[in-house]
């Protein structure tokens, strides 16, 4: 029996090779065909056996992951000796084989590594010592289609040993498919010259082997988002994941001869307490492997959020206050996923002294600087390492230093050097308070170079955390939506290194209105210290903002800053939300909108402070969640409230716009005087405050070119928003908002934000931004088409807006994995003229449509709705009033229009609209 398996309980439990090989022979003469039919017949039976009692046992213990793999492989054997011996001694039996008919067989790939997910490709190689002969063909193509008839996926090869010598020269991941080769059946003497001729011929070019590899996996952590604390991860492919363990490995098998993961410590790679880190990683990672496969029901290795609550359920995860199971599953496997890159970079560091002594480090650039100041460390080929194993001890303080002088040096820290903070981290606990260490660390936080990626390394080494311990609550924290793509202290982390890079002057053309602010902010440490905290109470139960200000009040002292940076840090952390609360969820054009947010802001310097940490902390969420609607609507309340300060809480200045607005559009559009006059007064002023400069002109060139038609409808792209402006000038009847929103989104659009307006003749002027699913604007003629024809046909009566939508449902999303019980809140103090209605519910499509319909049905009218998306969460807000005009304030019509909402917000079949 292989060692490889020594260590599986109870294996004649899984398959009795004896048992099953003493059926085969029982199996009655016959031809060929019908003889291997039967017994691929008998073996899918124990394949499907075996495969039930792996899969008992997996249940039974569903943390055992190593084991369950290891089982699938030693199956694989038995299954494959069991066709083996079948297929050259009953169906084509050869009792005096020449030296050419000579064969082995090996399994390559993860198999021969001894590891198998339940529905893993079965990787094997058929070796010969020369050019195949008839006999060898006819087994290999019987065993294929026996393999195949039992439902198996086989990737396999048949080569002789030169065309295997010649593709492992020419191909690395032949080459790397054969590293892991193992023997399972057949001449042993032809798989031992087989091994004998690769480590020869093969392995010679260990270091371009290394590079390669190397090469290799940095791209694919490209492909895959370069980082290990994406939320949705790919266990096998993913930074952190099973194939960065792989890469390690193979590496070390190249380079040092290792067989089995154990002894990398005999060689020295690994101590004993990191091989046991290794080991519980890859067994973790394994286990979440196979427990994917097995609920899919076929290959699948991105964790997707419907598959980590029900993974986190199947290995005992439990809720604890302000934590979900799945978010306490989730934390533990990235957890696991930084251990798999601090024991790759420790490995990577041997590798550096073994094979790169002499010219170019693997993968890391040259240092040519040599700075003089390193208060004891040393440079070790351009990196900042220990003169002693005992220096942290000496001084505990250096685990802060360390990160500190290769921030000022811009010199990357030795790995056996984050290897010795790592182990040493917990010195650091007894100096939190030491004022050399925070000033050190507040100087790195706030430095003028690169403070995100060494931020990025004090956390990889665990010293961030126990230096700050409620950043160490949140380390490797994932939360359970769709908006996040990051874990909390990636999140912020991103966020720092967004912040220097505006106040550095990079982001100017992203970003210019915080780029020309960033000079005027008196505390740059205090804005700094702001975005390191903003999210640090996240997973405690209660809000995270009000939780957040109370952990920076009793931290910024301990950093250093003074009571009224402290003051101004909490005011931050409470209010981090605020802005694009107001900004995406309120209407800017009503002034007590500008009016409530100045008041809570109170003062210029937070304006700006605010502005920034909104701005990094929409970004830093991920990929695509900033645009430039959003940037847009920051600029617009940013601006508003900053007048609102500058000048005081009186609403001067509205009809000084509104007239600079007017006059700019006569010269942009050039009518004579009467033309011009009879648009103003056609147009109520609630209009000229709310549209800007370049909408009023389309506008304006819309209604002139309808010359009387009771309809027109226009669709512009706008690249700089993200958005296509979608306006419908037609004539306003009830329920044509609703009737609008269905056409758009039958066509295959989101709403973002809608402003309606009537005229004093009598007709609506409504404006709509619209996305294609993507979050990208609508720019294809034919798409433009298909809108304008789809909002003509709605509108016009020409077609039922709830067949067309059940025709052509957009794409449900991944939201269906998330519980989001649907709210409505009717605010009547956020306007002095309307009420306010937000409705908190799950993205689904058409929301906006079913929302509307439910206002019309209760005799409401829309003035303007405004639609935030947070992942799977979608928040709409809607200004309205009675039929009249009126707030909407008694008690039984609230409750009526609370109830009629919350139907529509609820998922259910389509209500037929009126």
């Amino acid at each position: 029996m292989p060692n490889r398996f020594s260590n599986l309980p109870n294996r004649r439990a899984i398959i009795d090779r004896r048992a099953i090989a003493d059926r085969l022979a029982e199996l009655p003469a016959g031809n060929t065909s019908d003889l291997r039919q039967a017994s691929a017949r008998m073996l899918k039976d124990a394949l499907d056996a075996g495969r039930a009692e792996i899969m008992r046992r997996f249940e039974e213990h569903p943390t055992r992951g190593l084991e369950a793999a290891a089982g699938q492989a030693f199956l694989t054997d038995q299954l494959l000796r069991l066709l083996w011996d079948f297929t050259v001694q009953r169906l084509y039996p050869n009792n005096n084989p020449t030296a050419a008919e000579r064969m082995t067989l090996i399994a390559v790939g993860g198999y021969g590594r001894g590891e198998m997910a339940p529905h893993s490709d079965i990787d094997i190689g058929f070796l010969s010592p020369w050019k195949r002969t008839g006999w060898c063909e006819q087994v290999i193509e019987s065993m294929l289609y026996s393999l195949w008839d039992m439902g198996l996926k086989v990737g396999h090869s048949s080569r002789s040993l030169d065309e295997m010598i010649r593709m492992a020269k020419s191909d690395v991941t032949v080459r790397t498919a054969l590293l892991e080769g193992r023997y399972v059946w057949g001449d042993t003497e032809l798989y031992d010259e087989a091994s004998r001729r690769f480590r020869l011929e093969v392995q010679s070019d260990t270091r371009g082997f290394i590079a390669e590899k190397l090469a290799e996996r940095d791209q694919r952590h490209r492909k895959m988002g370069d980082s290990r604390y994406v939320v949705e991860p790919n266990v096998k492919e993913g930074k952190g994941g099973l194939r960065d363990l792989h890469t390690l490995f193979w590496i070390a098998k190249d380079a040092y001869g290792v067989q089995r993961a154990a002894e990398l410590v005999e060689k020295g790679l690994l101590t004993r307490q990191e091989y046991r880190r290794f080991h519980r990683a890859e067994n973790f990672l394994w286990a979440v492997r196979c427990h994917l496969h097995r609920m899919a029901g076929r290959a699948e290795d991105r964790l997707t959020f419907d598959m980590q609550r029900e993974i986190a359920a199947r290995m005992a995860y439990a809720d604890r206050p302000g934590k979900l199971a799945v978010e306490r599953f989730m934390q533990f496997y990235f957890l696991q996923a930084k251990t798999v890159g601090d024991l790759t970079g420790v490995f990577l560091a041997h590798l550096d002294e073994t094979f790169a002594a002499r010219g170019r480090r693997f993968g890391l650039p040259f240092i040519r600087r040599s700075p003089r100041k390193l208060h004891g460390f040393v440079l070790d080929r351009g990196r900042l390492a220990l003169p002693r194993d005992d220096f942290f001890r000496e001084d505990p303080v250096r685990l802060i230093e360390l990160f500190s002088l290769a921030d000022l040096h811009g010199v990357e820290v030795h790995p056996l050097a984050m290897r010795a903070a790592s182990r040493d981290a917990k010195l650091v606990d007894d100096y939190r308070r030491d004022k050399r260490a925070n000033a050190l660390f507040l100087d790195l936080l706030t430095s003028p170079r690169d403070p995100e990626t060494v931020l990025r390394w004090m956390n990889e080494a665990g010293v961030f955390g126990r230096f700050v311990p409620d950043f160490g609550r949140v380390v490797a924290q994932m939360q359970f939506d769709m908006y996040h793509h990051y874990t909390v202290d990636e999140h912020t982390i991103r966020a720092v290194g967004l912040l220097s890079r505006i106040d550095r002057g990079l982001l100017k053309d992203e970003h210019p209105i915080a780029t020309a602010l960033f000079p005027q902010i008196v505390s740059r440490r205090a804005l700094y210290v702001a975005v390191l905290l903003h999210d640090i109470a996240k997973g405690r139960g209660g809000d995270h903002s009000i939780l957040g200000a109370e952990v920076a009040e009793r931290l910024c002292p301990r950093l250093g800053l003074s009571p009224a940076e402290t003051e101004t840090v909490a005011w931050l952390v409470r209010w981090h939300l605020l802005m694009s609360a107001t900004a995406f969820k309120r209407d800017l054009s009503d002034f007590k909108t500008i009016l409530d947010f100045a008041a809570t802001v109170a003062s210029p310097q937070r304006l700006m402070m605010l502005m920034v940490l909104t701005i990094v902390d929409i970004r830093a969420v991920g990929p695509g969640t900033w645009n430039g609607w959003k940037r847009q609507l920051i600029g617009d309340l940013y601006e508003a409230a900053e007048e609102v300060l500058r000048r005081g809480h009186k609403q001067r200045g509205r009809g000084e716009r509104v007239a600079a607005k007017q006059d700019a559009l006569a010269q942009a559009l050039g009518w004579d005087a009467a033309a011009f006059r009879k648009l103003v007064k056609n147009l109520p002023e609630s209009y000229w405050v709310a549209e800007p400069a370049d909408v009023l002109e389309r506008n304006a060139r819309l209604i002139q070119g309808a010359d009387g038609r009771r309809l027109s409808v226009d669709a512009q792209p706008d690249a700089e928003l993200g958005a296509t402006l979608v306006t419908i000038y037609a004539a306003d009847h009830p329920g044509i908002f609703y009737r609008i929103a269905g056409a758009i989104h039958a066509a295959g659009g989101n709403i973002i934000d809608a402003r309606i307006h009537t005229t004093r003749e009598g007709m609506a002027l409504d404006n709509f931004l619209v996305q294609d699913p993507l979050g990208r604007p609508f720019d294809d003629p034919g798409q433009l088409d298909r809108l304008k024809s789809a909002i003509g046909d709605a509108l016009l009566n020409r077609a039922r807006i709830t067949e067309r939508l059940k025709a052509k449902p957009l794409p449900r999303a991944r939201a269906e994995a998330f519980q989001i019980e649907p709210a409505v809140l009717i605010d009547n103090h956020a306007s002095n003229r309307f009420t306010v209605v937000e409705v908190n519910a799950r993205d689904r499509p058409a929301l906006l449509y079913h929302l509307a319909n439910a206002l019309f049905q209760s005799k409401v009218t829309i003035h303007s709705a405004h639609v935030a998306t947070y992942g799977e969460r979608a928040v709409d807000t809607f200004y309205v009033t009675d039929l009249i005009g009126d707030k909407i304030d008694a008690t039984v019509r609230m409750r009526t229009l609370e109830r009629r909402l919350l139907e529509a917000a609820t998922e259910g079949p389509l209500a037929e609209a009126a």
